[in-house]
């Protein structure tokens, strides 16, 4: 009986948050004095998934079915479901991801298992109730609850786990799920990768604009800004609604939420639903000629005064750290 871990890999790589969820389930598994084993679904190398022994797995379950290299929904439920029987795994970790978020719920139900999503610490386990600390209100405020289900599905809050970094490698075991032609019935007809070097909702760093900057012909200012930081872009909905930006770069409620280490808005004033996808960051940063912008009262820091001069500045600072 191990402790099942769910590998989300993109580009050929395992993505950050998922070896923040290994490393967290590598943790559950030893207090609860077994090993940690993960199934990983998508695009990706036997030699990449050895790599996970740095974060505590010890084996590696993949499926390599050309089918789930881009996510659907039935499909990778299915194959989390038939590797956690197969495995006979009571404790499911997985990341609080978009994909997280959609295949936590079914999985629950396909499982049986109580689910608690967004937790931010290791759980404290009395006998099968495993008590999590979850973030609730859009990370306003925390909640403890008590799982007691026989199976339990954890799934953690981006960057609220640092990476482990251990010596050796994890063994990799080919695995199949059998899965069949309804299984993909839902499947997307098309895929919009994000542009850019960061995945978005990867990034430790986000530099973000809203229409403070007048219009997209300004947009060079948060593109050399995350280029001097190593940042992803970001944008507010009414700059993705009016098309100065594509709407995969929109964060807030209705668009991605992030937790970056840094969030620096330019531009932004800072409505309820922008800091609903935002508010997890560790530190705010915000630039805003209105010294009345709502978004001040969230932020850690706040510079008052015009983009157009204060960015400009930021980026010469930032070239200079390197």
């Amino acid at each position: 009986m191990s402790v099942l871990v769910v590998i989300e890999c993109a580009n050929g790589e395992v993505k950050k948050s998922s070896l923040e969820a290994a490393t967290y389930g590598s943790k559950v598994a030893q207090q609860m004095g077994t090993t940690a084993t993960a199934i990983a679904i998508g695009d990706i190398s036997e030699e990449n998934l050895k790599h996970l022994g740095a974060q505590g797995i010890k084996k590696v379950l993949f499926d390599n079915d050309a089918r789930l290299k881009n996510f659907v929904n039935l499909a990778y439920v299915k194959v989390i479901a038939a590797a956690a029987q197969k495995e006979d795994s009571k404790v499911i970790i997985l990341s609080n991801t978009n994909i997280g978020a959609a295949i936590g719920s079914r999985l629950a139900v396909r499982l049986e298992a109580s689910l608690a999503t967004n937790v931010v610490a290791l759980p404290e386990i009395s006998g099968s109730t495993f008590k999590v600390k979850r973030g609730v209100y859009s990370g306003k405020a925390f909640a403890e609850v008590n799982l007691t289900s026989d199976r339990k599905i954890i799934a953690v809050k981006k960057n609220t786990i640092e990476v482990g970094h251990e010596a050796g490698e994890a063994s990799v075991e080919n695995f199949s799920a059998s899965l069949t032609d309804a299984d993909f019935a839902a499947a997307p007809k098309e895929v919009i990768q994000q542009t850019g070097d960061i995945l978005l909702p990867e990034a430790d760093i986000v530099v973000s604009g809203g229409r403070g900057l007048k219009g997209p012909e300004n947009w060079h200012l948060v593109e050399d800004l995350a280029k001097a930081l190593g940042a992803a872009t970001a944008c507010s909905k009414p700059v993705a609604d009016v098309d100065w930006r594509p709407h995969h770069e929109h964060v807030g409620q209705t668009g991605i939420t992030v937790s970056p280490n840094l969030y620096i808005a330019i531009g932004i004033s800072g409505a309820i639903q922008h800091l609903a996808g935002v508010n997890s960051s560790k530190v705010i940063v915000v630039i805003n000629k209105d010294p009345e912008a709502p978004f001040f009262k969230a932020a850690d820091y706040g510079i008052v005064g015009d983009a157009f001069e204060v960015v400009p500045k930021l980026i010469e600072a930032a070239k200079q750290l390197h």
